[in-house]
């Protein structure tokens, strides 16, 4: 029996305990399965191979942060925003389970606000950003994540079709018209280097260059 290339690629996959686990946990709970596809969550393990530092916008119940956490380096640290306080909760208990707690910072409150407090801090600048939250603030958070950014670092966004919307030039509604002019900024930056996969919901890779002057 044939399958498709999506169901072919994510069958490669071992079987993984702590992110099904993450996904059952969503269930008991009544919340929708809106963690990212395995793949992607594969593609963020290769991505922050040896990193020292990430961040997430976007924890909601941790998949995609276990993911991340994975491919840093032992003294790795990961720093996920989440707005609601019962995502961030479930999250951290995934953490714990998945044995990364001690290298996730889960911050609870607007991804902006947390930002502007990241910047505030002057901490050591992230390696990965990965952002997965409300799409029509993407070019937003794109702007106040990279002075966060060290010269190299990846950026990573997922949903950046918005479930095709983006295709249709009449659909002028909020996400699409800001996904569009998101994917046509993220390609004319100075700064980034950039790719879009059309695979999934659309995930965007971006790669940090030095400022021009």
């Amino acid at each position: 029996m044939w399958m498709d290339r999506t169901s072919y690629a994510e069958q490669l996959l071992p079987n993984d305990p702590s992110l099904t686990q993450v996904l059952h946990v969503l269930d008991a709970h009544g919340l929708p399965q809106m963690s990212v596809r395995p793949m992607l969550g594969q593609l963020l393990t290769v991505l922050s191979k040896g990193c020292q530092r990430a961040l997430e916008i976007g924890t909601y119940a941790g998949y995609s942060g276990i993911c991340i956490a994975r491919g840093l380096t032992p003294e790795g640290r990961l720093v996920t925003i989440e707005q609601r306080a019962n995502h961030a909760e479930l999250a951290a208990r995934n953490f714990r389970d998945a044995g990364l707690a001690e290298m996730v910072e889960i911050r609870v409150g607007d991804a902006l606000e947390q930002l502007e407090s990241l910047m505030k801090e002057s901490g050591e600048p992230f390696d990965l950003v990965f952002i997965d939250a409300d799409k029509p603030r993407y070019g937003k958070y794109l702007e106040t994540v990279l002075p966060l950014c060290r010269v190299g670092a990846w950026i990573v966004c997922d949903n950046v079709l918005a479930r095709d919307r983006v295709l249709d030039p009449n659909d002028q509604n909020p996400t699409p018209a800001a996904m569009r002019r998101f994917n046509q900024g993220l390609f004319h930056h100075p700064r980034l280097t950039s790719a879009l996969l059309p695979i999934y919901d659309g995930i965007a890779l971006a790669r940090v260059g030095p400022t021009s002057g």
